[in-house]
């Protein structure tokens, strides 16, 4: 379980352990917290025979600079085929991580960047078929136009184990563009 991490306007910075957490509550780091769960944490006794204990929220805000201008996710596969939802693009079946691999919709052998916005994921048979064509070429259609995760979808997308305070929080700022599925 982790700690969704913001800055003090609230965009999301980091995924912290409850160590982490635990020590930002300690040096007062935490300006506000969010989320309807928290985690009580037990430290040692004292010479009165009491223990400590903190009460962690699971969404805190914290001080400090974080200014960013512009905000753009690395690009690896385990985050594609997340952002996919496990689906080929092509074929719509949803496969295992090892069975899809990263197409490149413009191939790089026709100049095609290796960019969120001109990848998606592929099962074996669909990214063979296509080789180095573009889906039109290859008389293919895509189920859904590839796009480079904001700030809060990737942070989702970043994290297996959500709580759902957590995915509350970060999916009202997703920009609606996961929803390829329904269409």
């Amino acid at each position: 379980m982790k700690i969704l991490r913001l800055n003090k306007s609230g965009l999301p910075i980091s995924w912290l352990s409850k160590n982490e957490a635990a020590t930002l509550y300690v040096k007062q780091q935490v300006l506000w917290s969010l989320g309807e769960k928290s985690f009580n944490l037990k430290g040692g006794v004292n010479e009165n025979g009491l223990r400590s204990e903190l009460t962690l929220a699971t969404i805190i805000a914290c001080d400090g600079n974080y200014k960013k201008k512009s905000f753009t996710p690395a690009l690896s596969n385990s985050l594609l085929f997340r952002r996919d939802e496990f689906h080929c693009m092509y074929c719509g079946e949803i496969f295992s991580d090892r069975e899809l691999t990263r197409d490149h919709i413009k191939p790089r052998v026709q100049g095609g960047a290796d960019v969120w916005t001109n990848v998606v994921a592929a099962c074996q048979r669909c990214n063979g078929y296509k080789g180095g064509r573009t889906p039109e070429q290859a008389g293919m259609q895509l189920l859904a136009i590839p796009f480079e995760p904001n700030i809060f979808e990737f942070m989702y997308l970043a994290n297996r184990n959500i709580l759902g305070d957590q995915m509350g929080y970060l999916s009202a700022r997703f920009t609606g563009q996961r929803s390829w599925a329904a269409a």
